[in-house]
C-alpha cells in the first residue's frame, strides 16, 4: 500500500488547510505546547506534512499522557529519575515532539534491557581463538630463523 501525500492526507482528514490549522491550534494549548512559532508567520506558513505530523503527535500525547507534564513524568519514571529536578527542568525545555520521541526511546531501551539475552555466539569466539593461535605460531618460527648464526665473508682484495 502506498502512502498518501501530505496534501491528500490533509484533504481526507480535515477537508482543507484551515480545518487542519484549527485542529492543530485547538490542541496547541498551554498544557501540550510551547509556543516557539514565528510571530509574523504563525502556523499558516508551515507545510501540510509538518502540520499533519504535529497534529498526530499532539493528539497522541493528549490521549496517552494528558499533558506535557504527564509525558515528562512518564519519562522520569521510566528512567528511574523521578527525583532528579535538574533533569526534569531540562526536559521541560524540550518541545512536545522531542519529548514523545524521548519517551518512546526510553520505553524501547527498558524493553531491551528486560528481554532475556539470546544464545551466546560460540562459533565466532572459537574462530577468533584459532586465528590468534595461528598468528602466534608464525612469528615464533621467524624468530628462530633470525637467531641462527650468520656466516660472515671477508673481502680480501
Amino acid at each position: 500500500m502506498t502512502k498518501k501525500s501530505p496534501l491528500a492526507q490533509m484533504k481526507e482528514r480535515f477537508t482543507d488547510k484551515a480545518g487542519l490549522l484549527k485542529a492543530v491550534e485547538g490542541l496547541a494549548s498551554g498544557d501540550l505546547w510551547i509556543d516557539r512559532t514565528n510571530a509574523d508567520k504563525g502556523l499558516a506558513h508551515v507545510s501540510n506534512a509538518k502540520l499533519v505530523k504535529l497534529h498526530d503527535t499532539l493528539s497522541t500525547v493528549k490521549k496517552e499522557f494528558g499533558s506535557r507534564a504527564g509525558l515528562i513524568t512518564a519519562i522520569l519514571t521510566a528512567e528511574a529519575r523521578s527525583k532528579d529536578e535538574g533533569y526534569k527542568a531540562r526536559l521541560e525545555k524540550y518541545s512536545t515532539p522531542r519529548l514523545l520521541d524521548a519517551q518512546r526511546a526510553t520505553v524501547k531501551r527498558a524493553k531491551a534491557a528486560a528481554a532475556p539475552k539470546g544464545k551466546a555466539k560460540v562459533a565466532p569466539v572459537a574462530k577468533k581463538a584459532a586465528v590468534k593461535v595461528v598468528a602466534k605460531a608464525a612469528p615464533v618460527k621467524k624468530a628462530a630463523a633470525r637467531n641462527a648464526p650468520v656466516k660472515k665473508t671477508s673481502k680480501k682484495g
